[in-house]
């Protein structure tokens, strides 16, 4: 006769992690629930042909060269593209290493994925500052900036902007999003509230709701305030580098990685499911950025950092194509909003190139769109983002950010060649973009769908602030606040409300409404 066996109580850990899967379920279930508010359900698709899932084996690596010093290698002290090459290299090769499986094709249950946020650990406690030129909490734009402007509609706008004021329940080293350092953002679309989806280097995705307050404190000075609720799944091996939004689906959030794959994750469903992946499963093929047109919302745009672009249509399986667009990393492109023909590239190279995706010619590997211009900066162009003005805003190593008026865009012909002076620059801010390696690559992100209807972006500062921009290249805001410790490199606007976000390299998420 078996024995039998006594009923254990619950330990505090396993107390801890139902509860930790119940806030989350509850957070999502909440924005989605909002979200149908905003963008009405899809219609129910049509059936599709069931795509096979492939057995994804560990890839077996080749013998790599031990790798070099830069004054080993020969490299000048100066030569900060290739110091930055190297950088770039190493960092990725460290994130590929150091993943302890490669990517998953099967479909991921948010519930299976939790990763509890207050085990989270700090990577870069005690390197903040060290940072050539940087100079925490020394301002380059201030009150008395806003103070001698002349133009009435600039005073105003200064003041507005500069009026954000930095969450008030929690100070940013209290909002840890995601337990490495921070690599991407992206705000939802939704207006009622701000919810933030951040991406870390190893591929842990964290959300985090705005709307939230910490409950008042007791008579009891020694009690501890609560953490904020904040969502965190394992849903990609490597670094996450972008998130985009369905412009037709609220409950969708699009995210691509390092680990060569782009995730779909469903908030109503809580489920993450991986919809591209290169059809060998040994391929390695990092994804450095995504984007989609609002027009084709089901055509995904991805870069890589052998320098290609690729286009994915998901109703398609097998559609992939890919374009070699440099023979070096792209680390950032977009679309243009309102003519998404038009690409723009920025790479390594040290350039920023206009492609037409109108015409695409050639064959085999010589096939691309057409190229309808380029500029090149001093050292490499880290980000190349476009506004719905036609502006198009980059941030290079050569510690500045320029600002490309194409408002014509929209009436250049297929393959049109552009104009030399239009390619010129319109405006050249002087910026500290030296982050090295251990601060996220700073990039310009510009606000999409502005209700007031000026053309902005934030970028980060590295002391310690986020910079807001115009078009025509003044300056709005710079953004602050007590209790910021690191640099809130990976700053973001909300697509059309004054919200700004920025995550730092301890996991952190600073915010300002």
């Amino acid at each position: 006769m078996p024995i039998k066996k006594e009923p254990t109580e619950m330990s505090a850990f396993e107390r801890r992690r139902l509860e930790n899967i119940a806030a989350n379920k509850a957070l999502l279930t909440d924005i989605s629930a909002t979200a149908k508010k905003v963008i009405p359900a899809k219609p129910a698709p049509k059936p599709a042909p069931k795509r096979k899932s492939r057995t994804e084996t560990v890839k077996r690596e080749s013998a790599r060269p031990t790798r070099m010093s830069s004054r080993l290698a020969g490299i000048d002290a100066d030569n900060e593209t290739l110091k930055r090459k190297l950088e770039v290299e190493a960092e990725y090769e460290a994130s590929r290493t150091q993943a302890k499986k490669i990517r998953t094709a099967d479909d991921l249950n948010l519930g299976d994925i939790v990763v509890d946020g207050r085990k989270y650990g700090s990577s870069v406690a005690g390197i903040q500052g060290i940072f050539r030129g940087a100079e925490p909490g020394v301002r380059t734009f201030s009150e008395d900036d806003i103070k001698e402007t002349t133009d009435a509609g600039l005073k105003e706008l200064r003041l507005r902007m500069s009026s954000l004021e930095l969450y008030e329940h929690w100070a940013p080293n209290d909002i840890k999003i995601t337990p490495q350092r921070v690599y991407a953002l992206g705000f939802h679309p939704i207006e009622e509230k701000p919810i933030v989806f951040a991406g870390d280097k190893e591929g842990n995705m964290g959300v985090f709701d705005g709307s939230q307050t910490a409950p008042e404190a007791d008579d009891d000075d020694d009690a501890d305030t609560p953490d904020p609720v904040i969502s965190a799944f394992k849903t990609h091996a490597r670094t996450i580098t972008s998130f985009v939004f369905s412009h037709t689906d609220a409950n969708a959030v699009f995210s691509s990685s390092y680990d060569s794959s782009i995730r779909k994750m469903d908030l109503e469903k809580g489920v993450s499911t991986q919809i591209f992946a290169p059809q060998d499963p040994d391929e390695d093929m990092p994804i450095s950025a995504l984007d989609v047109a609002s027009s084709a919302p089901n055509i995904l745009y991805f870069s890589t950092l052998d320098g290609s672009v690729g286009r994915y249509d998901v109703r398609v399986p097998s559609s992939e194509e890919l374009w070699t667009l440099s023979e070096q990393k792209i680390g950032g492109f977009s679309l243009h909003p309102l003519q998404p023909h038009l690409l723009a590239t920025a790479s390594l190279d040290r350039t920023v190139k206009i492609w037409d995706l109108r015409k695409v010619s050639g064959k085999g590997d010589l096939r691309h769109p057409a190229l309808l211009g380029e500029h090149s900066s001093r050292l490499s162009v880290s980000h190349a983002s476009w506004s719905a003005g036609g502006q198009l805003a980059t941030s290079s190593y050569d510690d500045t950010i320029k600002i490309y008026n194409f408002a014509e865009a929209g009436k250049w012909s297929p393959g049109q060649d552009i104009d030399e002076s239009i390619l010129e620059p319109a405006h050249v801010i002087k910026h500290n973009n030296q982050t090295g390696r251990w601060v996220t690559i700073l990039k310009p992100q510009w606000q999409l769908r502005p209700n007031d209807g000026y053309q902005k972006f934030a970028i980060g500062n590295m002391n310690r602030f986020v910079d807001i921009f115009a078009s025509d290249g003044s300056q709005l805001a710079q953004l602050g606040g007590d209790g910021i410790t690191a640099v809130p490199a990976v700053a973001h606007c909300h697509p059309s409300m004054d919200w700004v976000a920025g995550g730092n390299g301890s996991g952190k998420l600073c915010l300002w409404m």
